[in-house]
């Protein structure tokens, strides 16, 4: 008995290993597919392999909710900031939900937040990303825009 329930466990464990795989693979394509290549014509497409329809985002995209939301708001970042490029430092997982620790850098091409850019940025966010059948489906999300708005207008080196 001992010897069949080890072997249902481990059958278990390996059924879920591959869709924890997958799981990471959307995270770290959020990053790689999503935030660093914010432009193309294919770009809905991307959002919508990457984030569900109804994707809750917190705070919300300056291009609305879902992932139409996310495909405005990546166009927007795609034309101010040609060169954003979003490198994840760390990633945690727990279950179904991932925590990122990223780097942003970028270069805006005349201005971003309103502010004439002089220079570029680097700055850190930290994320916390719900995975669901395939799709982020929920995303806590902090930057630290003060820091890059501050760099941009020529006040900080970047570190």
């Amino acid at each position: 008995m001992r010897k069949l329930f080890g072997a249902l466990l481990a059958m278990a464990l390996l059924a879920g290993a591959p869709a924890a795989a997958d799981d990471m693979a959307v995270v770290k394509a959020f990053y790689e597919d999503l935030l660093s290549n914010p432009r193309g014509e294919d770009l809905g497409d991307r959002v919508r392999k990457v984030v569900a329809e109804d994707w809750v985002s917190t705070p919300q995209p300056r291009g609305g909710p879902g992932a139409e939301g996310m495909v405005k708001t990546l166009a927007g970042f795609g034309k101010a900031v040609p060169d954003l490029n979003w490198t994840p430092q760390e990633i945690l997982q727990d279950s179904d939900r991932y925590i990122v620790r990223s780097i942003a850098t970028g270069t805006p091409k005349g201005k971003l937040f309103g502010i004439e850019a002089k220079a570029g940025f680097k700055i850190m966010s930290i994320d916390i990303h719900t995975v669901k059948d395939g799709r982020i489906v929920r995303s806590y999300h902090v930057e630290d825009w003060a820091r890059a708005m501050h760099q941009i207008a020529g006040g900080v080196k970047k570190h």
